[in-house]
């Protein structure tokens, strides 16, 4: 797709607006009524400043890593550095890498940090995750009003006024005061808006040697190229905070008037997917603003980041859809598989219980998931997040068991069909699903170790 668009666009470039333009917030309104903005003064000081300073703190203890990503079989490193928080034991999977969570506090759970700023920094995050739920659950309710629908029309030149000033006025409606929403729509709400983790991300554009350019619009410098945020549940809304450490030459160039964005300054760029008639946006991000992706918008459109000159951090907010991501969710495949495995009360020898096809078939697909899901993706980032907490290395070791276990039933698998006992067709079946698992699972590996 991206290949036939800039065939058709040639040497031309598609049109784009910047709150410098007149029809600019016609624009936003027309089509792009799901991307909420909020400046940085409707945020609380003090969570600005706790959250600023878990950004500072997570940086001088060497917390953010680059990515090895794989894209159509090439193996790519991530021009961002990046951090995963959130739930315990939940993880996050983009481009065939799997990221795990360095645990926020959460009752219950014993979580020792390497150092209390540690502990206060992903103690800042939750609490800018719960600012960022309810703020999205506001906005959604927004948009559902009547009279949301007749947004005043106003012109927006200038970043003193807050371009989505009519949506915060409009937004800011409890779940009391709307009658609009019934119970069921504010369970959907709330449950498309309950993040459970937050990808943060690093990059300071001028210790990178090189940045792709922006392809469809001349937007310039990418820090992130356009993209759709995946493993996400469907139709959850993705809260970007944003924090550029601006200095005063950092505020916007205003020795000319410029065409079209200012280099000097992060903005996020929204187009809509694979399309050339809508004109792009390009929305500048300064200290403490923060953005959200309501509904489908993540879906119907694509965003990009656009580098400015200064260092910037960026907490993103998701609901990922962890239902094949968590502990509980592996830990239960494993007992599943095990439960084919029986071991002798007197000789503690193992056999197995069944040797039907499908059960076969289960147990060595959990076996794959086992290795190449959880325990490779774990190592191969190295141990990079002991630098923040142990909390990974006992739910690894177990996983590790279970892992054994599983290799010691493909061996029994292995002597049973090799038995002359064994009936031709069921022996014939047998083999031939349980080759496939194993076929995988030597391609997969030589795979991970090139990789």
């Amino acid at each position: 797709q991206k290949k036939k668009l800039l065939e058709q666009l040639g040497e031309n470039r598609l049109p784009y607006m910047t709150p410098a333009d007149a029809d600019f917030h016609h624009l936003w309104k027309t089509k792009y009524s799901k991307l909420v903005f909020r400046k940085s003064d409707a945020v609380p000081e003090e969570l600005h400043q706790m959250v600023q300073e878990g950004f500072l703190t997570l940086r001088e203890h060497n917390c953010f890593f680059q990515d090895l990503v794989r894209i159509k079989e090439k193996d790519f490193i991530t021009p961002v550095s990046r951090i995963l928080i959130g739930k315990p034991g939940c993880t996050y999977k983009y481009l065939n890498t799997r990221l795990f969570t360095v645990p926020w506090p959460t009752e219950g759970y014993d979580i020792k940090y390497c150092s209390p700023q540690i502990h206060d920094a992903c103690k800042a995050l939750i609490r800018l995750n719960e600012y960022l739920h309810i703020e999205a659950i506001k906005a959604l309710q927004g948009q559902n009003l009547p009279e949301t629908k007749a947004i005043k029309d106003t012109t927006v030149t200038d970043r003193e006024q807050n371009f989505g000033v009519s949506l915060q006025e409009e937004g800011s409606v409890s779940k009391d005061q709307s009658s609009s929403v019934p119970e069921d729509d504010y369970g959907s709400l709330k449950h498309r808006t309950s993040f459970n983790l937050t990808l943060l991300n690093y990059m300071d554009p001028l210790q990178m040697l090189y940045l792709k350019q922006e392809p469809y619009f001349g937007m310039g410098n990418m820090a992130v190229s356009w993209h759709h945020d995946e493993n996400l549940v469907e139709r959850s809304t993705v809260a970007v905070y944003s924090y550029s450490c601006e200095g005063p030459a950092m505020e916007g160039s205003n020795d000319e008037k410029l065409k079209g964005r200012d280099p000097a300054v992060w903005h996020v760029g929204l187009k809509v997917a694979w399309d050339i008639e809508t004109p792009g946006l390009a929305i500048p991000l300064h200290q403490g603003d923060f953005y959200l992706m309501l509904d489908d918008l993540n879906m119907t459109h694509q965003h990009c980041v656009l580098a400015g000159f200064s260092p910037r951090f960026s907490s993103t907010h998701r609901v990922a859809d962890c239902s094949r991501g968590t502990l509980d969710y592996i830990f239960g495949q494993c007992e599943l598989a095990l439960q084919n495995l029986l071991t002798d009360p007197d000789s503690r020898a193992l056999s197995l219980k069944s040797l039907e096809t499908a059960v076969i078939k289960q147990v060595e697909e959990i076996h794959n998931e086992v290795e190449f899901e959880w325990l490779r993706q774990f190592w191969f980032q190295g141990k990079r997040y002991l630098k923040c907490t142990d909390w990974w290395l006992n739910p690894m070791a177990k996983l590790e068991e279970f892992w054994r276990k599983m290799e010691i039933m493909t061996s029994l698998v292995l002597s049973e069909v090799r038995k002359k006992e064994q009936i031709g067709e069921q022996r014939n079946e047998a083999i031939s699903c349980f080759l496939i698992a194993l076929t995988e699972r030597q391609k997969l590996r030589q795979v991970w170790a090139a990789r």
